[in-house]
Order: C-alpha cells, then sequence, then structure tokens
C-alpha cells in the first residue's frame, strides 16, 4: 500500500509539474505569436520605399540613401523656382512629416512653420505638398515582407540674406 502511495504521489507531482504539457495547441499558438511580435521593432522597416532608380537588392544603408537623395533631388528642383519673400535676414530650419503609405503614396502629416517665413510665403506649404505628391512612383516600405506604411521627417533648411 506504501508504494501505490508513493506512485500516487510521483503521478501527482509529475502533472502538477507539468501543466505545459497539457496545454492546448492554441494556447501554444498564441503564446509563440505573442514572443514573436513582442521581438518585432516596429519602429524600423525591413525595406525602404523605393523609387525606380533604386536597387531593391541593395543594402538597407544603401536602400536610404538613394530613398533619401532621389527624395532632396525632387524637392530641390521643385523648390529651385520659387523665389523666397523676406523682409530681413533668416536662418531657419522647418521639419516636414510625410508619410508613404503601403500602396506608394505619399502624403502630408505634419510642417513646421515659421510665422514671420509663412506670413510673407503663405503659398510655401501647398508648394511643398505638391512636390512631395508629384514624388515619381515609390514602391512602398516592406516589414517582413508586407508593404506597410511608413512615416519619414525631412528638415528643410531655409537660408535668406535679405
Amino acid at each position: 500500500m506504501k508504494s501505490s502511495v508513493g506512485l500516487y504521489s510521483v503521478v501527482l507531482a509529475l502533472c502538477l509539474s507539468s501543466c505545459e504539457f497539457f496545454a492546448s495547441p492554441e494556447t501554444k499558438t498564441r503564446q509563440l505569436v505573442e514572443e514573436e511580435l513582442s521581438a518585432i521593432d516596429w519602429n524600423e522597416v525591413d525595406q525602404y520605399p523605393l523609387f525606380a532608380a533604386c536597387e531593391e537588392t541593395a543594402s538597407k544603408p544603401e536602400q536610404q540613401n538613394c530613398f533619401e537623395q532621389n527624395l532632396v533631388m525632387h524637392l530641390a528642383m521643385s523648390l529651385q523656382d520659387f523665389e523666397f519673400q523676406s523682409g530681413q535676414a533668416l536662418a531657419d530650419t522647418l521639419y516636414v512629416d510625410f508619410m508613404v503609405d503601403h500602396q506608394g503614396r505619399i502624403s502630408v502629416v505634419s510642417m513646421d512653420k515659421n510665422p514671420d517665413f509663412s506670413k510673407e510665403n503663405p503659398e510655401f506649404e501647398r508648394i511643398v505638398s505638391k512636390s512631395l505628391r508629384s514624388l515619381p512612383k515609390l514602391e512602398p516600405a516592406i516589414k517582413r515582407g508586407i508593404p506597410v506604411s511608413a512615416r519619414f521627417r525631412i528638415p528643410l533648411v531655409l537660408q535668406t540674406d535679405d
């Protein structure tokens, strides 16, 4: 009788100590998914949005550089004909936040404003927004093989002599 009590004690101890052994497959799957999701850095993309001139197989830093260079070149060309008006010398940096959605469409989220500059150049924000919307076709950013929306911030340096 002592041996059967000992056997029951061992079986009971095993049952209590290995609850995971009896967990349902759904519970195990949910735990694995939660662990995987918590390990993902949602603030970084695996691949930057790409212009046709950018190489899809390039390294991530090269993709970022190509994206930024094409963006800056397009903005510079759009703004080169814009005549800034300023009653005083101006040296300021305005930041433009924009979104490239999961289909590659661009929209301006927000733009810093310099009150004096905005008063003298009310069309500036519209021109910057129009320039971003007229960018050549972009492939969206990629995260874990899926096209995703990504938000970016670019500085626009304003400098006038007078």
